[in-house]
């Protein structure tokens, strides 16, 4: 997970995010990502890391909802962070406040469902 400033698209971010999975998921084969990292060379993705990036983005025959394979898992868990009154408005300064109140909330998440 990186939190990082609003004006930065996701594939600007790409690069900080891969840094710090390197070495610390050693199980991980494919990522799923949505249409902001579509122009991310997925050979070079290969090359460095090893990994597959998958972009998963709506067919343009789609109307309505539909949910998009994987990408459900995402919004869901944005929907949990909903029930955290410190997540549901932009309160903090620093992206990194934000992230330490992520991880918190997800670390709350799990223990709940563990006991």
């Amino acid at each position: 997970m990186l939190v990082g400033p609003a004006n930065d698209s996701d594939g600007q971010r790409l690069p900080d995010l891969l840094q710090r999975l390197l070495g610390k998921v050693p199980r991980l084969k494919v990522i799923f990502a949505d249409g902001g990292y579509e122009g991310v060379p997925q050979s070079l993705m290969w090359r460095c890391f090893h990994w597959m990036l998958r972009v998963v983005s709506r067919e343009d025959s789609q109307q309505g909802f539909t949910p998009l394979p994987k990408r459900w898992v995402v919004e869901r868990t944005f929907g949990w962070f909903s029930g955290y009154r410190r997540l549901t408005r932009d309160y903090e300064c620093k992206p990194e406040v934000s992230e330490a109140m992520i991880r918190l909330a997800m670390s709350h998440l799990m223990l709940r469902r563990i006991t």
